[in-house]
């Protein structure tokens, strides 16, 4: 009985594909899952901000993923502060429809970041992941960032009546280079392909 070329797997003790051709990342070196370094730069995005708004008053206000945190430099009385965003959303009367979009944005940034360290936290507990995938979560996360960013300084008035380097989208910089340093040739794949 015949068996199907791409049934048998060449055991000649190398990583290959289906068509029996070396796997690139392979050879460079590159591993199949994430490691524990990796892992730890992914999570640790989850506590960068997105962007950080300077005030002339009270010090900075750093927007996260998981809320504003006000510094509280010129007011001796009040210090830090923190708002949580889901206070933000409980708070509101209004729809989440009706939010600016940006705003809307924001919950699928969490999600995207969430993501990716399932993603990179199954390849580092389990040996399985498709780093091309948590890469690719990576490149969203910082796209969705991105665009919440965009819109905090639309609200603060960057252009109007602050100067452009006002809001940093410092979170979204680097969620982009954690994806295209740990992940840049998964990715790369994805576009060969």
């Amino acid at each position: 009985m015949a068996s199907l070329p791409f049934a048998e797997r060449a055991d000649d003790g190398e990583d290959s594909d289906v068509n029996g051709m070396k796997d690139e990342r392979t050879a460079s070196g590159a591993s199949d899952v994430s490691d524990s370094t990796a892992l730890v730069l992914v999570v640790g995005l989850l506590a960068v901000p997105m962007t950080v708004v300077p005030s002339s008053s009270g010090g900075p206000t750093f927007v996260t993923l998981w809320g504003f945190i006000g510094a509280g430099l010129g007011d001796p009385t009040t210090g830090p502060s923190a708002y949580p965003v889901w206070s933000y959303f409980a708070d509101r009367a209004r729809p989440f429809g009706t939010l600016p979009t940006s705003i809307q944005v924001w919950p699928v940034a969490i999600g995207f970041h969430l993501l990716a360290v399932a993603s990179a936290a199954g390849g580092v507990a389990f040996g399985r992941e498709d780093r091309r995938v948590t890469g690719g979560l990576l490149v969203l996360a910082a796209l969705a960032t991105l665009w919440v960013s965009v819109g905090v300084a639309g609200r603060v008035g960057v252009g109007r009546t602050a100067g452009w380097v006002t809001v940093i989208p410092t979170g979204a910089l680097a969620t982009i280079s954690v994806a295209i340093g740990l992940y840049g040739a998964d990715l790369r794949d994805i576009l060969r392909r």
